[in-house]
Order: structure tokens, then C-alpha cells, then sequence
């Protein structure tokens, strides 16, 4: 079984489109570098605009892989031009009972 995680990002200024392109090419890479399982990923947008991205890593190891694998660097690297990263904690909506978001996509 590999490791879940929700990974949660801001767009900057003007940046939500460019964000949204790069979610959608995250994990097909991770999963073409063998570092993501082929378990079903979801991109969903918060209310204020912030997406979530859910996925399952192949393991630790491959965690650990992708934070020396010159491809990932170079992806994160475009994340870090259009958003911040957060926390579940920070969304405004997180305290709802059932908080809501907008499907973009199952990967």
C-alpha cells in the first residue's frame, strides 16, 4: 500500500489557470517517473480558489526519490512561480462540518 497525501496550493495573483495546468501534470509524471501509484487522483478547487490535489505516493522511498529527481525539482520549481503552499488548516472552508469543492478533475 502506497502513502496518501492531500497536497494543498494557493494561487498567486493572476496564476490560477497556470496552477490548474500544472496540477493536471503532476501526477502523470510522478507515475511516469514510477514514483506514484496508478490509484485514481483528485483536483479539487476550495471556494476562495485554492486546490487540492489527493494522491498516493508508490511509497516512502519514492518520496524521498522525488525531492532529488531533477524532473520533480523542476516541476515544483514551476509550482513555486504560481502558488503558496498550505495547509488543510488554512482554508477558510475547513471548519464546516462538510466543507464543499469544486471536481476538476479524476486523474
Amino acid at each position: 500500500m502506497g502513502v496518501h497525501v492531500i497536497g494543498v496550493f494557493q494561487p498567486k495573483e493572476g496564476k490560477a489557470a497556470e496552477l490548474e495546468r500544472e496540477a493536471k501534470a503532476h501526477v502523470p509524471l510522478l507515475r511516469e517517473l514510477g514514483l506514484a501509484t496508478d490509484h485514481p487522483s483528485t483536483i479539487l478547487r476550495a471556494p476562495d480558489g485554492t486546490l487540492l490535489e489527493q494522491f498516493e505516493w508508490k511509497d516512502q522511498a519514492a518520496i524521498d526519490t522525488a525531492h532529488s529527481h531533477p524532473a520533480v525539482l523542476e516541476m515544483w520549481g514551476r509550482y513555486a512561480e504560481c502558488c503558496e503552499y498550505k495547509t488543510l488548516a488554512d482554508l477558510p472552508n475547513a471548519t464546516a462540518m462538510f466543507p464543499e469543492f469544486e471536481l476538476l478533475g479524476i486523474f
